[in-house]
Parts: structure tokens; C-alpha cells; sequence
């Protein structure tokens, strides 16, 4: 049995996210449906995060296992020819028998964008927020630090849809970057600049990134500081978190895995 790890991208705006669902279009369901067709079997795809409806992904990884005779770059060539343009194979290699996507990722990276301009570039649209209201960027950076380091973050987990599930899961999590930074305007007068959230972790809880995000734009509003934020975490209630900002502006840029010449050690800041 072989397995086969895929890089893929893909614009998330027409799929109701990654996992397959009945009468539904998922990433998941679309890399099944072609890959039954390469191999004449229904074989479960496995990734390293569950991105939700509208979410995108630059840097999303899966794998799966075959006893097909294709080769890495056959499968990346006949899935390019299949999927629909929206989802694309990057990368294809074959690895080890005991590699799974999601288990062995050390860490995930998700960019958030605001476009901070008066006009969307009709481009641009559905991969940012669209806000030019007042915001107080600096607070906003502030609070983007209180994230960093392991926390319980109860407060800024969406439900997983069951009672039970919710109560047995873990809700403990490091995050080894949390920042914003700003890209260059790219208007005609070199106004429409964009804010970018970028936060790397090892696992992230249904809906964290954009929880976090709102609870921050809600400190850029000025209607809560940067010193309540630690408060609102130690609360541990979700029913507590200040929103859940769109899905379209929030993309999985990367996931790392171990490598033997590599530290594992988080990165410098």
C-alpha cells in the first residue's frame, strides 16, 4: 500500500469547506470523486485542517493510500485535469507508510486580510474583508500578542454541533504567532492598504481564527481594550467572544512537518 501526499490550494468560495457532505459540494467530496476515478475505489482522503465553508487555502496538505501504480506526478497531473480550476495539486510526493496530514502537522499558518480602501478591486472581493471604518491599528497589533503562548481557548471556540463532543474535547491550544501587519496601498493614490492577521499554531478549534480576529477588530473599534482581552479568555465561554468575522477573508497559507535535518522547535518570532 502506498501513500500519497498532495499540496493543494484552492478558493473556497463555492464549497461548504473541506469535509464531505451528503448532497453538498466539499473540497473532500471533489479530490474523492476524481480519485475514484483514477483508481476504481472510494478512498477516504485525509488534511491537515477541516477549513470551514468559504475558507480558502494556499497551503492546504492531505494523503491518502493506494495500491494504484501511478506515479506522484501522474496523480498531480490527472487531478489538475479533473478537479474543477478552483482547486489545484501543487505538489505530489510519495511518503512514508505511517504520514498522515493532520496527526504529524507541527504547525499551521492562516492569514486574515482587511482591505482598507473605499473600492474592492473586483479581484480582490472574495478573498478580503471589506472595512474602511476607523480602526485603531496599534491596539489591535497590542492584543494580537495576548494570543501567543498556550491558553485555553473556550472562549473562542464555535460548538462542534454536538453536546457531548463539546464536552470531551480539549480546548487547550499554542499559538506561536499572532501579529498584524500592513501591506502597501494599491489604489492610485496608494490608499487601499490591507491589514493582514497571520497566526501559526499547532491546531486551531472550529471557527478560533475568526473568533480571535473579531474580538480584535472589536478592540480597533474602541469598544473593548486591550487590557479586558486577557479577562475574556479566562472566562472560557464562547457565548462571551465579541463575533465571527467572514469566512472569505481567512486563508491556510502553511503546514509544517518534521524534517530530520530541521530543529521542531517553534520558530523565532
Amino acid at each position: 500500500m502506498r501513500n500519497i501526499k498532495l499540496t493543494i490550494a484552492y478558493d473556497g468560495t463555492d464549497f461548504n469547506g473541506w469535509q464531505s457532505q451528503p448532497g453538498q459540494p466539499t473540497i473532500q467530496g471533489a479530490l474523492t470523486d476524481v480519485l475514484e476515478r483514477l483508481t476504481q475505489r472510494r478512498l477516504l482522503i485525509h488534511a491537515a485542517g477541516r477549513t470551514d465553508a468559504g475558507v480558502h487555502a494556499a497551503g492546504q496538505v492531505v494523503n491518502f493510500k493506494t495500491q494504484s501504480s501511478l506515479s506522484p506526478q501522474e496523480f498531480q497531473h490527472a487531478f489538475n485535469a479533473l478537479l474543477p480550476p478552483s482547486i489545484r495539486v501543487n505538489a505530489a510526493e510519495e511518503v512514508g507508510p505511517d504520514f498522515h496530514s493532520r496527526w504529524d502537522a507541527l504547525a499551521k499558518t492562516y492569514r486574515y486580510r482587511i482591505f482598507r480602501g473605499r473600492v474592492v478591486p473586483p479581484f480582490l472581493w472574495k478573498y478580503v474583508l471589506h472595512d474602511h471604518t476607523d480602526l485603531n491599528f496599534d491596539a489591535m497589533a497590542d492584543a494580537a500578542h495576548l494570543f501567543e503562548g498556550e491558553h485555553d481557548f473556550s472562549t473562542f471556540a464555535a460548538s462542534t454541533g454536538s453536546e457531548e463532543d463539546d464536552r470531551e474535547r480539549t480546548t487547550v491550544r499554542t499559538i506561536y504567532r499572532s501579529e498584524w501587519g500592513r501591506c502597501p496601498g494599491s489604489d492610485a493614490n496608494g490608499a487601499a492598504e490591507e491589514w493582514v492577521y497571520v497566526v501559526r499554531g499547532k491546531s486551531f478549534l472550529r471557527h478560533m481564527v475568526r473568533k480571535i480576529v473579531g474580538t480584535m477588530m472589536e478592540v480597533g473599534r474602541g469598544r473593548l481594550s486591550v487590557a479586558e482581552v486577557p479577562g475574556l479568555m479566562a472566562l472560557r465561554d464562547r457565548s462571551k467572544s465579541r463575533g465571527t468575522m467572514p469566512p472569505h477573508g481567512l486563508c491556510l497559507e502553511e503546514v509544517e512537518y518534521p524534517d530530520p535535518a530541521n530543529s521542531l522547535a517553534p520558530r523565532e518570532k
